[in-house]
């Protein structure tokens, strides 16, 4: 049988310059409901329209179902099925020392599979299935597409040494307690975590002219009383956890500037770069490899006066100093602003109107950082709530993956390969390259070789090829076989959340007929491939967006 057409699919997302638009369907007049808006909201709230949600949509209202997103019960409990998926999963809550000591780096002869059961790369597996797994069945959708917001924008790799141990307690302590939060509560979290300080490498950070004998021996020097004795980190694991040299670091103050506060425009120099950096000196972790707690270390700290962004901060603050710059930075009205357009561009669109974003930074700064109000005065907008923005965004490889995963209401149990499929597309979970995270604008996913790896997980995944995922289309079944066409509208409205539009359903209408020509050449006459229709719906122009 000859290959299937699906580069046409291909061709038509790259062309696909236009927003589609998710079509309004008649709602009874008694009980009138907008599922196009409802549709929206699931997209961009939540990871995409599954049956459930849409439910629980039509049964709130949508406004009622944000506001119960934006208010979620604590310390609810998650469905069974999902608590004891992620119970099996041991290493979510052991705190960074237990994984380092449990599941060190394995010997180089130890085989493979005993690597993966007893070395960091279970760790690793066990992170990103729970990330999967919550994004998939939690009800708390809003929840987990905040985590995953702001874990880019706080971004650490598990790439980097021992990040790999870190980072699970960096997204359970530092990310997902603070998301409905203050964003000050947020910022101080992942300053104050190892993960970070590791990453960005704070902890090597200290103040100029301090040596290692001092910093060894502090007690017999002057400059600080009652330091702690105990040396910066030196177990010699790998080359960027061995005995750091000494002097200022100004990556994490960098990156906190540019990146996780007033952004690049933000009016800050180079001095305050320095000067920011001297704040966080002594800031460090006491052992990475061994003890990776966050440690104040005040004979690396320099004690001198700093002046940040005009402001002045006295000697002798010790670790308040760095505590002042955070203060500073989280009422900082760059700050406001450059929070206000990463989480537009998240919402509503990849170069959000410059008045919604003014609006945004306002509530942010009148409400002192408080997250909740500053998503709901997003949420709430005409520009976020406009048709014009319905279908608007491009998924990224993880929001495709999870919104595949609900749309067809797969039985998902992790597994490596389904994990691959991610990577295949750019974006291996708690690994993005860089401090500024995974992209958020669409250019960088709109590529052939990404939408074909995306074309491929949607055939495997509906064809049953795909490990740990088990799609069941009896629920999609009408109760009358239909025509091959009835079938590309009824599926499409299943998965896409309207009828496909002329041009999906002609590629897939000629991707069927053509299987039929190659059947009939043998003389079979094969009923219509649901799996193949489904799988196209998932490639679709459609579907990647939101």
């Amino acid at each position: 049988m000859r290959a299937l057409p699906v580069w046409p699919l291909v061709a038509l997302c790259l062309s696909c310059a236009s927003r589609s638009q998710v079509a309004a369907r008649e709602a009874p007049p008694a009980a009138p409901f907008d599922e196009a808006r409802a549709v929206h909201v699931l997209q961009r709230l939540a990871y995409g329209p599954s049956a459930r949600d849409l439910a629980e949509v039509k049964r709130l209202g949508v406004d009622g179902w944000v506001e119960a997103q934006l208010q979620p019960a604590p310390k609810a409990a998650l469905p069974p099925g999902l608590e004891a998926k992620l119970q099996a999963f041991p290493t979510l809550g052991m705190s960074m020392q237990q994984l380092v000591e449990d599941y060190p780096r394995p010997p180089q002869e130890m085989p493979r599979e005993e690597k993966r059961e007893r070395g960091p790369s279970r760790v690793v597996f066990e992170r990103s299935s729970a990330r999967v797994l919550r994004a998939v069945e939690s009800p708390r959708q809003l929840e987990e597409v905040l985590v995953d917001f702001w874990f880019n924008h706080f971004n650490v790799s598990e790439d980097k040494g021992v990040v790999k141990w870190m980072a699970t307690a960096y997204e359970r302590d530092a990310i997902r307690p603070h998301v409905f939060g203050t964003f000050r509560e947020l910022l101080g979290a992942t300053a104050h975590h190892p993960a970070m300080l590791f990453y960005l490498d704070n902890w090597r950070s200290t103040r100029e002219g301090l040596s290692q004998e001092e910093l060894r021996h502090p007690k017999r020097f002057r400059r600080q009383q009652a330091a702690a004795p105990a040396p910066m980190m030196d177990d010699g694991a790998e080359d960027e956890e061995a005995k750091p040299k000494l002097g200022l670091n100004e990556n994490y103050a960098r990156e906190l500037l540019e990146l996780h506060t007033l952004g690049v425009d933000g009016g800050y120099t180079q001095d305050d770069v320095r000067e920011v950096a001297r704040c966080f000196t002594g800031w460090t972790v006491r052992k990475p490899r061994k003890e990776p707690d966050f440690l104040f270390r005040p004979v690396a700290h320099d004690a001198e006066a700093k002046v940040v962004l005009g402001q002045a901060i006295p000697s002798g603050g010790g670790e308040k100093d760095g505590e002042r710059v955070l203060d500073l930075l989280a009422n900082h009205p760059s700050t406001a602003r450059h929070v206000a357009l990463k989480l537009a561009r998240r919402f509503v669109a990849d170069a959000p109107p410059p008045e919604l974003v003014d609006r945004v930074a306002e509530v942010f700064l009148e409400s002192k950082g408080d997250l909740r109000k500053v998503y709901r005065a997003l949420f709430q907008s005409p520009e976020f709530q406009s048709p014009q923005t319905y279908a608007a965004k491009v998924k990224t490889p993880f929001e495709y993956v999870v919104s595949a995963l609900r749309a067809t209401d797969a039985q998902v149990e992790v597994t490596p390969r389904l994990l691959r499929h991610l990577a295949l597309m750019g974006e291996p979970l708690y690994r993005a390259p860089a401090p500024t995270g995974f992209p958020e604008v669409a250019g960088p996913w709109v590529n052939s070789g990404a939408l074909v790896a995306r074309l491929n997980f949607g055939l495997d995944l509906v064809g049953g090829r795909l490990p740990g995922a088990r799609v069941s289309w009896d629920a999609f079944a009408p109760k009358q076989a239909p025509s091959a066409v009835e079938w590309v509208d009824g599926l499409g409205r299943a998965l896409l959340g309207a009828k496909p539009s002329e041009e999906t359903r002609a590629t897939i209408l000629a991707a069927l007929a053509e299987k039929r020509e190659a059947a009939s050449a043998v003389d079979e006459a094969p009923p219509v491939d649901v799996a193949l229709i489904a799988g196209l719906l998932l490639g679709s122009p459609e579907f990647q967006k939101q």
